[in-house]
């Protein structure tokens, strides 16, 4: 009759290979790592760990310079109008009878004239309007636009609270309107994020362009423009390659306008935008998706925003950067 071993047969297997390995050990076997290795390691390990949150503390500070922006008097949040302008004469103000009308500031503001690309605003005498900060006076002042990247004149009104700038758009004229008191600025209740994630942080191939190369840009408003477009940047992502077209806005840096899989789901439906710095002499430059921000139209009907081209709607989940805008709720 067969005798039960004490132990069953694969715990029997389990104590003798732990007794090869106590034995091997024993005798001089493979050794665990050295003092100083273990140091090293551990250096390596802080050094990561420092990275990281000097990483994470960069983006995070990109955010809120981000937020303080958006939230200042004169941000997008601050937008009450868009109106566009007719050639002539034009009265402005909040009054029924205006040509204008403004949803803030006196009945009557002044008289807008404009002849081709120029514009002229002569202010009401009780208006209370300043141009860029001085007052305005008796007579009439030709007004600087935006056109061609120039910084145009902005008209004051309400104590300082609201002012318009004109700005050009298509060949058209247009009063952007804003308002410090507006409700929703005052109702703004913040910006909400993807987590931090390194993986969607590239270093980015830039594939440059002929000189003098451009790429239509169609805005909210339907009206195609072309934009310098010096180059392409591509990065990959899990195995895959994906293309982004820059444009350049007159200061050097690649823009990038650009939809994903998330957009219209966690991200605003018509795009996001991001800026990557001109590439070195490597031809690298930095991609980082957990930069990526909201266009204006998704806090203001009254902006103009640029859209993606058809090059630029990724086949990918990028599920980093801001998320779509909160419900807005009045104050």
């Amino acid at each position: 009759m067969p005798v039960s071993p004490p132990y069953p047969a694969r715990a029997l297997r389990a104590l003798v290979a732990l007794a090869l390995v106590m034995a091997i050990g024993g005798c001089g076997g493979e050794q665990g790592p050295s003092e100083a290795e273990r140091q090293a390691q551990a250096a390596r390990e802080r050094a990561a760990a420092e990275a990281a949150a000097r990483y994470e503390r960069a983006v995070l500070d990109a955010r809120e310079r981000r937020l303080e922006r958006l939230q200042r008097p004169d941000g997008w949040l601050s937008l009450v109008g868009l109106h566009w302008l007719e050639q002539g004469n034009s009265f402005v103000g909040s009054g029924a009878t205006r040509g204008v009308r403004l949803a803030v500031g006196p009945d009557e503001l002044g008289l807008i004239t404009v002849e081709g690309p120029r514009v002229r605003f002569r202010a009401s005498p009780s208006a209370g309007v300043t141009f860029d900060g001085a007052p305005a006076g008796r007579g009439a002042r030709e007004l600087a636009t935006d056109a061609d990247g120039a910084t145009p004149t902005v008209v004051g009104f309400n104590g300082g609270d609201a002012s318009f700038i004109v700005i050009e758009r298509g060949g058209r004229l247009a009063l952007r309107v804003r308002d410090a008191l507006a409700p929703t600025r005052t109702g703004f209740s913040g910006l909400d994020y993807f987590d931090i994630d390194p993986a969607f942080r590239f270093d980015a191939r830039f594939e440059p362009h002929p000189p003098g190369q451009t790429l239509a840009i169609v805005s909210v408003l339907g009206v195609e423009e072309p934009m310098a477009n010096p180059g392409a940047v591509v990065f990959t992502k899990d195995g895959r390659e994906h293309r982004l077209e820059a444009v350049d806005e007159g200061d050097g840096r690649l823009f990038l306008i650009f939809a994903d899989r998330t957009s219209g789901h966690e991200t605003y439906p018509a795009a996001r935008f991001l800026y990557a710095e001109r590439p070195g002499d490597a031809g690298l430059t930095v991609v980082d998706f957990n930069l990526a921000y909201n266009p204006p139209c998704a806090f203001t009907e009254f902006s103009t925003c640029p859209l993606p081209p058809p090059s630029n709607r990724l086949d990918l989940r990028v599920a980093a950067g801001e998320k779509k805008p909160r419900r807005f709720a009045a104050p």
